[in-house]
């Protein structure tokens, strides 16, 4: 994502002239482009995305459970008094 960030700054500094940007060539303001193409290749075969995705599943549910946990808890906790 940051990569494409970087690209619509650029893309957008070299069509408005700003800057050094103006000077440079097409081919190194669209290289973030690129490289986010690579890095989502990349990412996607051999599992970067999928693992991530996993990860953030196992932490809600995780999460979730020390709510209920916490929930269940305080309910015995004053039914007890």
């Amino acid at each position: 994502m940051y990569l494409l960030g970087l690209g619509l700054v650029l893309l957008l500094m070299k069509y408005a002239e700003m800057g050094p940007v103006a000077g440079w060539s097409w081919w190194l303001v669209l290289s973030p482009f690129a490289l986010a193409v690579i890095w989502w290749l990349w990412a996607d075969t051999f599992g970067y995305t999928k693992r991530k995705a996993m990860e953030r599943e196992n932490q809600r549910i995780k999460d979730r459970r020390a709510r209920t946990k916490s929930a269940l808890d305080a309910n015995y906790q004053q039914k007890k008094r």
